[in-house]
């Protein structure tokens, strides 16, 4: 060889030559050792076979396996009966008895196998079973992707991983991290629990076969002999049974007389326990009384129900709902007596009674419903007011009403003139929802105002001081008046009248603490300090149940 140099010839030696094949081959090394490990970890290499074809149609393409095959290829092997090995596109197709293992736990078998060595994908079709550890998969039609280590089934498969049996159409399982996603559209993604006795159902699911826990993603409905559970988003741990469930799920008992709802909640099936957060709702169909609140639980043993934050209960027991409203609300049942507890800020309303106090407690056992620190109680035109109320419930109709130590009625006539009962004990009777006798007992004092029949004048203001006085209400006004023969009488003329003579002492108008709707009862209104009365001692509730109702020495006017 010559070449020019300064237009002049110069031969290149031998020596030469070699050295600039000894650079190439320098710089051309690493692309074909690349090449090597390319072609290397790629194709497909056939470990056994008992006999092999290649046919000339195939243009020597393929080769035709069979007997005890057995082939590899990245960390992957696979046997079978048969198989067609086209080393071009490095691709096999096997049949017959196929096993497929990769890494120490996975093992996919199958009646036929397409396998794409350059993207690590493996199609297997009829009776294939993948098993990793505890987990197998049943299905007809299986694609493995080698590469992102998932398997997708289409077409109907089972997954069993010992403690759940989980069915779908569709359906994708990730053996490395224990993830499984479940689709079908008509609502026949399943997860069956046969030890613990429950059923899932929904469309979409995904699920972790090492926690068992089931990832909620859609309209989910669940079925135990606990009860049911509605919810689309949320997880449940089949193995503790406990779970969190989001947007506005429900838990129903499994009578269906209970149900709760709440924008999430903790649910803890072995425990029946279930913890709401954000606008629960409890539904007691059975003793027809709802609970509502921001925050609540509900467990079922003992059977009991707590709600806080804008709580209110709401009895329907009949045709006229109670709404009620305190800081806390407290249900629960006990040998079939139930007894719900309010504390702080007690509002209620019902079209035929309201009232205000800081503490309540209903016992279903005696029917009596009892208020603490600075009750008032509204019936139609009547205040009643006193240490503590005690008021019996017959059918959620109110039939009487004890008022023990201080007790205080007050009839509003007009805006000028009230009629008042004052005593130690005062007692209300009640028809049809309205009182219709009051009684007092002990430092007994009334302001009355007759009225003349003919014109319907006031006659004066009857003022009445006594042991002992009973006022018998007709059309809710007083139509006779019973009192002892110690009794102190006084007809006093409306135009000498003071301001003074118009009022027992104590007498307070709370008309601005009065609930006026079923709304109203979550207004919170102080009340004035100068208006309440502190007790003068602290008494139990069932000291105002039973009153001796004489009639010795009464006379009436």
């Amino acid at each position: 060889m010559i070449k020019t140099i300064n237009n002049r010839p110069t031969a290149i030696t031998p020596v030469c030559i070699v050295c600039l094949l000894a650079i190439a081959s320098v710089f051309n090394a690493p692309s074909q050792i690349l090449q090597e490990e390319t072609n290397k970890t790629t194709r497909i290499i056939v470990e056994h076979a008992d006999s092999s074809l290649v046919p000339k149609e195939y243009d020597f393409k393929v080769q035709i396996l069979t007997g005890n095959l057995a082939f590899s290829h990245d960390n992957a092997t696979m046997n079978c009966d048969s198989a067609c090995l086209n080393s071009t596109e490095n691709t096999l197709d096997a049949y017959g008895n196929i096993t497929m293992n990769q890494g120490d736990t996975l093992i996919i078998k199958g009646d036929v196998l397409h396998y794409d060595a350059n993207q690590k994908i493996a199609e297997l079709r009829k009776n294939v079973i993948m098993e990793n550890g505890e987990v197998t998969l049943i299905t007809d039609s299986l694609d493995y992707d080698r590469e992102l280590n998932i398997g997708f089934y289409f077409g109907g498969g089972i997954l069993d991983d010992s403690l759940n049996v989980l069915t779908s159409y569709y359906g994708e399982y990730m053996p490395e991290t224990k993830m499984a996603i479940f689709t079908d559209f008509t609502d026949s993604v399943k997860l069956d629990n046969k030890e613990k006795q429950f059923l899932l159902t929904t469309d979409s699911l995904e699920y972790n076969t090492e926690t068992k826990t089931a990832f909620i993603v859609s309209r989910t409905t669940i079925v135990s002999d606990s009860g049911y559970v509605f919810s689309d988003n949320g997880w449940y741990n089949t193995e503790t049974e406990r779970s969190v469930l989001y947007n506005r799920s429900t838990v129903i008992s499994k009578d269906g007389s209970k149900n709760i709802t709440a924008d999430s909640l903790h649910y803890d099936r072995m425990n029946n326990y279930t913890e709401a957060f954000g606008n629960m709702l409890l539904n007691d169909t059975a003793r027809k009384a709802i609970i509502m609140g921001d925050y609540g639980f509900y467990e079922g043993t003992p059977e009991r129900t707590f709600a806080t934050g804008a709580a209110q209960l709401i009895e329907y027991s009949q045709g006229d709902s109670l709404y009620l409203h305190a800081d806390t609300l407290m249900m629960q049942t006990v040998d079939a007596v139930r007894e719900i507890t309010a504390y702080h800020g007690v509002r209620f309303f019902r079209t035929d009674f309201q009232g205000v106090c800081d503490s309540m407690y209903f016992n279903t056992g005696d029917s009596i419903l009892s208020l603490y620190r600075n009750p008032v109680v509204w019936n139609g035109g009547y205040q009643v007011f006193g240490d503590t109320i005690h008021i019996l419930i017959d059918s959620s109709t109110v039939k009487k009403m004890t008022v023990r130590d201080f007790a205080f009625s007050v009839q509003e006539v007009d805006s000028a003139h009230h009629n008042q009962l004052k005593g130690k004990i005062m007692t209300a009777l009640f028809n049809a929802g309205e009182i219709y006798l009051l009684n007092v007992e002990g430092n007994a004092e009334a302001l009355y105002y007759p009225v003349d029949e003919k014109d319907g004048s006031y006659v004066g203001l009857l003022r009445t001081t006594g042991s002992y006085i009973t006022f018998n209400i007709a059309n809710r006004k007083p139509v006779r008046i019973k009192w002892t023969d110690e009794t102190d009488m006084k007809l006093l003329p409306i135009p000498d009248l003071t301001p003074k003579d118009k009022f027992l002492q104590g007498y307070v108008d709370f008309n601005y603490l009065r609930p006026k709707d079923k709304s109203d009862i979550f207004y919170r209104i102080e009340m004035k300090s100068e208006d309440k009365h502190e007790p003068q001692k602290p008494r139990s509730r069932r000291a105002g149940r039973k009153i001796e109702n004489t009639e010795t020495n009464k006379k009436d006017a």
